[in-house]
């Protein structure tokens, strides 16, 4: 892996960057699509392609279950098994573990739990969760973390944090004690934790920095905390986190959440979003939010936006996207998922554009501006 930073923001922290790995190269700030189960849901690996997604990610817990480790190995890895040939991320399966599982049981080896597919019970170390990434061969893996529910003590995010910490190097220890299955480079990232805590969180940073990974992560936010908090915690952990390394803020979020952590110094970001919200009938526009199977749009025969390029809104009106959602059809389902995964790439891609002019300042506030001030969201 290699990460260069093209510019950063004269006014703020954003950085334009440049991340090349195994399978490509990714320009940053860059947003992920959400491929949990080997799948962006209802969208090809070519409709992926044709919006500019650079990387997708998938996550350890899912496919360990299901269809499993060795299957994936057998058919020469997930690039292979699912046909897409850019950079992939895995997450480590930690938050699923704890979020998922019916029952899970949390010791300083690792994590039992039962699986919520069939009820049985697997185990989760450090070291075999890296094995399974390398049976993946996904071009980033995540090291297992252990991610606090919000709220919590300040004694448990202490806890949970050194048993995060522990379980870092671990991890890195059997990422470097083991080799790739695949002919290319694999690299690790490390989760930073600690809550809401500030000094929780320092102490994470800090401590992980010092163990030199490749890159890292901020995990544990947007879990239900006000986002006042979520930006917070966000400076602080880039504040020590090396700034010559990829960061990337996990499970975030709502657009207004990527302009603010860009500014703060973010370059990854992942979240279920666009694509969860598309499936349900909610699209995102350069003027905010708007529900497009609602009633009000029945005879509106404009696109869902109307400066967007991407493909549904260049060949189909708001109206019978409407009516595909009404009528059960599956192709609406896509067409607001592909839609909105288009809105998530341009809005990264001009974010980028504005760094490198030294004017994200102005950017973020022109776009938030008219984002909220004619947004309906009707």
């Amino acid at each position: 892996m290699k990460f260069e930073i093209k510019n950063i923001d004269s006014s703020t922290k954003a950085r334009a960057g440049k991340l090349t790995l195994a399978h490509g190269t990714i320009e940053t700030p860059i947003f992920m699509p959400v491929g949990t189960q080997g799948t962006v849901k209802t969208l090809s690996p070519a409709e992926l392609e044709d919006i500019g997604s650079q990387i997708i990610l998938g996550n350890t817990y899912h496919l360990y279950l299901r269809p499993g480790q060795e299957l994936i190995r057998e058919a020469g890895g997930l690039h292979k098994f699912i046909n897409w040939n850019r950079p992939i991320l895995t997450d480590s399966g930690g938050y699923q573990v704890f979020s998922l599982a019916e029952l899970n049981k949390v010791k300083l080896e690792g994590v039992r739990f039962q699986s919520h597919l069939d009820g049985s019970y697997h185990d989760f170390t450090p070291e075999s969760v890296i094995h399974t990434q390398r049976c993946l061969g996904s071009d980033i893996m995540m090291v297992l973390d252990e991610c606090t529910p919000y709220p919590c003590s300040l004694k448990q995010a202490i806890d949970s944090n050194e048993l995060t910490l522990n379980w870092a190097k671990r991890s890195l220890q059997a990422f470097h004690s083991s080799e790739p299955f695949y002919e290319h480079e694999q690299t690790l990232f490390a989760i930073v934790q600690g809550s809401t805590y500030e000094d929780v969180r320092r102490h994470s940073a800090t401590a992980l920095t010092d163990m030199d990974f490749p890159g890292y992560a901020i995990g544990g936010l947007s879990v239900g905390e006000p986002k006042d908090a979520m930006y917070e915690m966000t400076a602080v952990c880039n504040s020590i986190l090396p700034e010559n390394k990829p960061r990337y803020l996990m499970g975030v979020g709502k657009p207004e959440d990527l302009v603010e952590a860009i500014g703060l110094g973010i370059d990854m970001f992942d979240c279920v979003m666009p694509t969860r919200n598309g499936r349900k009938g909610t699209v995102f526009t350069r003027n905010g939010v708007l529900v497009v199977k609602n009633a009000t749009y029945k005879d509106d025969f404009s696109p869902i936006d109307a400066e967007c390029n991407c493909y549904a809104c260049r060949n189909f009106s708001r109206a019978y996207i409407r009516h595909l959602f009404k009528a059960g059809e599956i192709l609406g389902m896509r067409l607001a998922s592909l839609h909105n995964l288009h809105f998530y790439l341009e809005l990264v891609h001009n974010a980028r554009e504005a760094i490198l002019a030294n004017n994200y300042s102005n950017w973020k506030k022109d776009f938030l501006g008219r984002y909220f001030s004619l947004s309906t969201y009707k």
